[in-house]
């Protein structure tokens, strides 16, 4: 019974003592109390601060851009008219054909009378008749030899005579199709001697000198352009000519939201035919503008187009590009800071509030960034 009490005691101890060890917090393993400096382990080495990066810089010059905007388009006719008789008859007399050169006035079409020219001569000839009658009238009511109601009737008669002469004249002048303006005969749709309906087509008359482009702009370049600003227009077979904006629309295209531009084009001989596929380019008024490399370009945080640049302190900004034209020497920018040191190799690499060292670019400098930053040899 004492044995088994003793056993009972020791038990106890050594639960006390294991107890109190686990407390004090001191796990001795190897390795785990001291390093071999005798450094505790909380005590981490400090990590080296990571290198700044070198960048390319340049404060290129401002020049003076006129800010081009280019839609795709059209050309067009300055006027169309579509010719049409206004009375049915025959076609007596065509004087002209396809591509032929016409004056305002100038004869189309005209239709066989049919008796309308007679009928002007009666009328003329009792218009003349009265007339005479009127002389006479007036001469006796002057003299007191005839009353005042006969003149009446007799200046009644003369003003009848008159609306019919103007009737069969007007009459008669609906038999002929002439010019409303210069233009080129475009198309002929009657044969001499066919038969022709009233309102029915004879011919179609373009002016094209001026040609005109016709294109539309977006909401947000409507600011930049207005009537009398320099356009030029690249035709679909490459031939380039140069004119100017004649109209812009202030009423939007409902289905686009787009407004209807006209740039009139000098076009004195016809060379410019209607209906071409054409690239207009528009030139708003010059602006202070730079010009840099398309590879410039990059994304902000926020994922807005724009450049980086360094500022006084080193460190990265970010501006967004206002475009200006799209050359083949390079994008022609607005917006940007006099100062600005703009960041032309080695952007993509870093971030807005970066710390850097800006260098001055150089041939050398940027095909070395480029290399580091596309990770090949040059």
């Amino acid at each position: 019974m004492a044995k088994l009490k003793f056993h009972k005691v020791a038990a106890v101890a050594v639960l006390i003592a294991t107890a109190a060890w686990v407390l004090t917090g001191e796990f001795s393993s190897v390795g785990s109390a001291a390093s071999e400096d005798g450094a505790k382990p909380s005590e981490a080495p400090v990590k080296a601060a990571a290198p700044m990066r070198t960048v390319a810089v340049v404060t290129p010059p401002r020049a003076d851009h006129a800010r081009a905007i280019r839609i795709s388009g059209f050309t067009d006719a300055d006027k169309r008219a579509v010719l049409a008789t206004r009375a049915p008859g025959i076609v007596e007399e065509l004087p002209v054909k396809l591509g032929q050169r016409v004056k305002a006035g100038d004869l189309i079409v005209k239709l066989e009378a049919e008796g309308k020219e007679a009928t002007v001569e009666t009328a003329r000839q009792l218009l003349a008749q009265r007339e005479a009658e009127a002389t006479a009238a007036r001469r006796l009511n002057q003299q007191g030899s005839a009353p005042k109601l006969q003149l009446d009737t007799v200046l009644s008669a003369l003003a009848a005579a008159r609306s019919q002469l103007e009737a069969a004249v007007a009459d008669l002048e609906r038999n002929t199709v002439k010019a409303p303006f210069d233009g080129v005969i475009d198309k002929v749709d009657v044969e001499l001697g066919s038969s022709a309906q009233a309102g029915a087509p004879v011919a179609t008359l373009l002016n094209l000198d001026p040609i005109l482009a016709r294109g539309e702009i977006s909401e947000r370049d409507l600011g930049y352009v207005k009537a009398g600003d320099a356009a030029s227009v690249r035709l679909v077979d490459g031939t380039e000519v140069e004119g100017a904006i004649r109209h812009v629309s202030r009423d939007a295209t409902s289905a686009t939201r787009t407004f209807r531009v006209e740039v009139a084009i000098p076009n004195p001989n016809g060379a410019v035919p209607a209906g071409m596929t054409a690239e207009i380019t528009l030139r708003a008024a010059p602006v202070p503008a730079i010009i840099l490399p398309r590879s410039v370009v990059t994304l902000s945080g926020e994922g807005d187009l724009g450049i980086r640049a360094v500022d006084p302190d080193n460190k990265v900004v970010f501006y967004p590009i206002d475009l200006v034209d799209d050359t083949a020497g390079g994008l022609i920018l607005a917006g940007i800071p006099d100062d600005a040191r703009i960041i032309v190799a080695g952007q993509e690499l870093i971030s807005e509030g970066d710390t850097v060292t800006p260098v001055e670019a150089d041939a050398a400098t940027i095909n070395k960034l480029v290399s580091e930053a596309t990770g090949s040899t040059q």
